[in-house]
């Protein structure tokens, strides 16, 4: 199965209807796909360069989660440790950049060694959600099940399909943060 199999537009509901006759490692890889198209925003080339690796990965017999995030990290999502403020600010501004946007964290240096210090990355998270809302994005936060903080950016308008996507493969999504 290749990623040229689906379409980009097609949703989760048309991918899986009662006819849709696949195994279930079949069927693990279209919610991947379709995963990746969606922090992917417009960006089918990124979603298939991120696809290879996860599903090399899964046909090993890999996690969904584990193989996603790591052929993701800083390219469509992020994962660090939950004390990581700098890395957090130079993750989330290199992501928007992605979508053409610049987060506006509030003061002139975000990673001035100051700022970083009177702050924390709940703050963080809650800002650049705040600033990505008003671009019609949504800043997506999942439980890790360790000390780190992980997510990902998708349109706003997708709010409703990626939690049961991202649900299938494991992932434990909110938006914004915890």
């Amino acid at each position: 199965m290749t990623p040229h199999d689906f379409d980009p537009d097609d949703n989760f509901d048309q991918a899986f209807h009662a006819s849709a006759d696949l195994d279930d490692d079949a069927a693990l890889e279209t919610v991947a796909w379709q995963l990746l198209l969606l922090i992917n925003p417009g960006d089918d080339d990124a979603a298939l360069q991120q696809f290879a690796p996860v599903q090399e990965a899964m046909a090993e017999g890999g996690d969904p989660v584990e193989a996603i995030r790591d052929a993701i990290d800083w390219k469509a999502g992020f994962f660090l440790g939950e004390e990581d403020s700098e890395g957090l600010v130079q993750v989330l501004d290199e992501l928007a950049a992605r979508f053409g946007l610049q987060i506006e964290w509030g003061v002139e240096d975000p990673t001035d060694a100051e700022f970083l210090t009177d702050t924390d990355t709940s703050a963080l998270l809650q800002t650049a959600f705040d600033r990505l809302r008003e671009h019609h994005y949504t800043l997506w936060t999942y439980e890790t099940g360790s000390e780190h903080i992980a997510g990902w950016i998708s349109l706003q308008r997708d709010e409703e399909v990626l939690p049961t996507i991202a649900g299938a493969l494991g992932f434990h999504v909110r938006a914004g943060f915890a």
